[in-house]
């Protein structure tokens, strides 16, 4: 441990871990800390349960997603199974005529989809945004790479567009629902396609890193970091642009059809509709945080990420929409206090996700020396840390210690899971199907988080240590 982490640790404070204002400053890495990146930057071990986990992953998401689609649509939002040994053939046989039959991808749906993605893409290309600079890459000898950021004036722009279509019926939103099993399955071709496609591409033309030699294990971790079009970083892009978007509209879709029906939108889908409405729009206000973060600077663009950005998050998560588009709204009828309460839990939430993820990642943009006030709506307070205080590690990167990020190591994935199970209890105890996002999302949580700190404890050593004697708890203090 250094002398000042030492001093950080017993609460007294060195000139290098002082409050500070971070103008003008800058990231140095030591030898140190590029040996460490080096070893980073190499496959050492397994993870996810290595090739046979990850296969299972890649064969089993699909089905899942498929058999909950179905439970939630044709089975009243009920968990169904075999009955007995000899049902097993008949049930398997009657999930997949629903699947032939509600779920085959066709022309239209093909066109419905890749619309959306040229779309995006133009907009990408097109737009006028914000170029932010990322952090040091160490696989390009510390090059920071351009970010073009106008996820924001695209969203806008998509907005536009969408309301166009619909009001002059050209395209009418309802279609998403009605067309919802078609277009999930299209969806996942696109996320197999793309996964193994960018993936032969690495390997025949571009720069393969951090390969085990698993060709099941390379495809779902990646084979490459920064895959880029001219001045479009595809993986910022898809993170954005199609999984948040396309949410998005699934919930504007399930308003406009129950609309349709009753006459009305119910506050349960109007919740869904702002919470995915407020979810997007932090992501396209702070796109300029993206850079800064764990996907863009480590994690390779491999079938785990692409096929949950194409198929994943708008078909799994949107699941208490679906249900509330397609059953009577007796059935998840609230109280005006518990409709008060679900708000209130949400915007709580919502104020600490975004604030918390603005805190950090200006605080990176701050050291480096790149950090420009912006204004996108809404700017929120304490979203931004005038003179925070920190680590300084042997490794030349800083930790902070200031703001949410002294209460807990991830206060933001906390933050975070609240919101996922809000989007579960808008339909009460009407069905256990909506609360799949909230569960599989506290187990990427965990998992995610488990991931990172192995990789942190491996590059700032004792300076860890120290860090975690300060910051205790993982998520929420006092609890986790």
């Amino acid at each position: 441990m250094t002398a000042a982490t030492k001093k950080m640790a017993s609460g007294h404070a060195s000139p290098e871990l002082r409050n500070r204002k971070p103008a003008n400053d800058t990231i140095a890495f030591t030898e140190k800390g590029r040996e460490v990146d080096k070893r980073l930057d190499k496959h050492e071990t397994y993870e996810f349960g290595g090739p046979i986990g990850v296969t299972a992953m890649m064969t089993g998401f699909p089905m899942l997603m498929y058999y909950l689609w179905i439970c939630l649509w044709f089975y009243d939002g009920q968990i169904v199974h075999p009955t007995s040994i000899s049902d097993i053939q008949p049930f398997l046989n009657r999930m997949w005529a629903h699947v032939r039959d509600d779920a085959s991808p066709t022309a239209y749906t093909f066109g419905l989809y890749t619309a959306l993605i040229v779309f995006q893409l133009f907009l990408a290309f097109t737009m006028p945004g914000y170029e932010q600079e990322g952090l040091p890459v160490p696989s390009l000898n510390y090059k920071t790479l351009k970010y073009n950021c106008n996820a924001l004036a695209s969203f806008y722009a998509t907005l536009l567009t969408m309301y166009g279509l619909h009001t002059t019926h050209i395209f009418r939103l309802t279609e998403i629902i009605d067309n919802f099993g078609s277009l999930m399955t299209v969806a996942m071709i696109y996320g197999f396609a793309v996964s193994f496609g960018i993936y032969f591409l690495t390997i025949l033309f571009g720069e393969p890193m951090r390969m085990s030699g698993n060709f099941a294990y390379d495809v779902f971790m990646g084979a490459c970091l920064n895959p880029r079009i001219g001045n479009v970083d595809l993986k910022m892009w898809a993170e954005v642009r199609i999984p948040w978007v396309l949410l998005f509209l699934i919930a504007v879709s399930g308003g406009c059809k129950q609309y349709e029906t009753y006459g009305y939108v119910t506050p349960n889908m109007a919740f869904m509709i702002l919470a995915t409405g407020l979810y997007i729009n932090a992501c396209a206000k702070g796109e300029e945080c993206i850079p800064q973060t764990w996907d863009m600077f480590h994690e390779k663009w491999g079938f785990m990420v692409i096929f949950w950005n194409f198929a994943g998050v708008p078909f799994t998560y949107c699941y208490s929409i679906i249900y509330m588009a397609s059953h009577d709204p007796s059935k998840y009828r609230f109280s005006t206090p518990a409709y008060f309460a679900l708000y209130g839990t949400l915007l709580t939430a919502y104020y600490i996700f975004d604030t918390s993820m603005s805190q950090k990642s200006r605080f990176r943009q701050q050291m480096q020396g790149t950090y420009q006030a912006r204004w996108t709506f809404p700017q929120l307070p304490w979203g931004t840390l005038s003179e925070p205080k920190y680590i300084q590690t042997e490794h030349g990167n800083r930790l902070l210690i200031s703001g949410w990020w002294a209460f807990a190591r991830k206060p933001n994935y906390a933050a975070d899971w609240v919101q996922s199970l809000t989007w579960g209890l808008v339909v009460g105890t009407a069905s256990p199907i909506p609360y799949f996002y909230s569960l599989f999302f506290i187990t990427v949580l965990v998992h995610r988080c488990g991931r990172d700190f192995e990789r942190c404890a491996i590059k700032y050593g004792k300076d860890w240590e120290a860090y975690c004697r300060i910051v205790k708890w993982r998520f929420i203090p006092g609890v986790y």
